[in-house]
């Protein structure tokens, strides 16, 4: 009996993304302004072991067909992303060699937000990622820590609004960290998929969250945007917890119907001034503080700065003159 299943799949494979355009046309390949409208691919990610084999298959396949005038481009791919491996004990995960770790026990222990946490923070996508124990635990930490967040100032921001006035030093801390964190998160997940420093920088915003809800006043419309925030840019990391905290300020409706939040350019710059430390009338040192305070804010702020604590370690204060925006005059004895 002649065999006539003898194509190679990699034949299959070379040409699927043209197929994609058209996939129920029964009359021919593929109707070529389908083509045209959706070609070429916007994003290619594979393994780097497929670079020689796969990729150089595609283009190959793509090339002969754009000739024949089937395909509406020369290159079927924008952009490429070959993503690394997992590794175990410093070696690919491999039945053969027992060093496969299995996501249902992570899943059934931790849950998958934390498996993907894990995975997404502990390295760039384009690098090998060695599997740690100790890593998954600490991302489950970290969610735990924001669902706890979230949970405990739900009751605060139930009934505030998203439009927010910024008021306090502690205010324009809380906004700037908010708005450089969102720019962070759009620029790192929309153009260069860095997925690892977009949670990092989520992270640094949780700390900023938990330092501003210790403060005695709270601007509640300010931190209610704030959670609304940090829902929304950590769920394509962590999209089930994140689907829960939505609920849990208020919201009837699924959070993927919002859209995706804007940061504030004129938020993203620090007011400061450069002002003076004199110590019994004499400039010791130079810091910048946030301008504009009032005097309270601006001696609380130049009193925790540590090169002001530095000057006063073990010194008898006697008096502070606070000028706001010029100096800060330390009678010590």
């Amino acid at each position: 009996t002649r065999e006539t299943d003898t194509m190679d799949t990699f034949l299959d494979s070379s040409w699927y993304y043209l197929r994609y355009t058209d996939a129920q046309n029964k009359d021919e390949i593929w109707d070529k302004e389908k083509a045209k409208y959706w070609m070429p691919v916007d994003q290619y990610i594979g393994g780097v072991e497929h670079a020689i084999l796969h990729l150089l298959y595609a283009r190959f396949f793509n090339k002969f067909l754009y000739d024949l005038g089937y395909s509406p481009c020369i290159e079927p791919f924008i952009n490429l992303l070959t993503q690394g491996m997992v590794l175990k004990d410093g070696a690919k995960m491999s039945k053969s060699k027992g060093n496969v770790v299995s996501p249902e026990d992570i899943i059934k222990k931790y849950g998958a937000d934390t498996a993907r946490l894990f995975i997404l923070f502990a390295s760039p996508p384009e690098k090998e990622l060695e599997w740690s124990d100790t890593g998954v635990e600490g991302s489950y930490r970290f969610l735990s820590r924001v669902y706890r967040l979230v949970h405990e100032l739900s009751d605060t921001i139930k009934d505030a609004t998203d439009s927010y006035v910024v008021e306090t030093s502690q205010d324009r801390e809380l906004n700037y960290v908010l708005n450089t964190t969102i720019k962070k998160v759009t620029d790192d997940l929309g153009n260069r998929f860095n997925f690892n420093t977009a949670i990092s920088a989520i992270m640094v915003l949780v700390n900023e969250l938990y330092r501003y809800k210790s403060e005695s006043v709270l601007n509640k419309e300010l931190l209610r945007y704030a959670i609304k925030c940090l829902i929304l840019i950590l769920s394509p990391f962590t999209p089930h917890i994140c689907e829960e905290m939505w609920q849990h300020i208020g919201h009837d409706s699924t959070l993927y119907n919002e859209r995706w939040p804007e940061y504030d350019e004129a938020a993203l710059v620090r007011d400061e001034t450069e002002i003076a430390i004199q110590i019994n009338g004499k400039v010791k040192e130079r810091i910048m503080v946030t301008s504009g305070l009032s005097k309270d804010e601006f001696l609380e702020e130049a009193l925790k700065n540590d090169t002001v604590k530095a000057l006063l370690d073990g010194k008898n204060v006697i008096k502070i003159i606070p000028v706001p925006d010029k100096l800060l005059n330390i009678v010590v004895k």
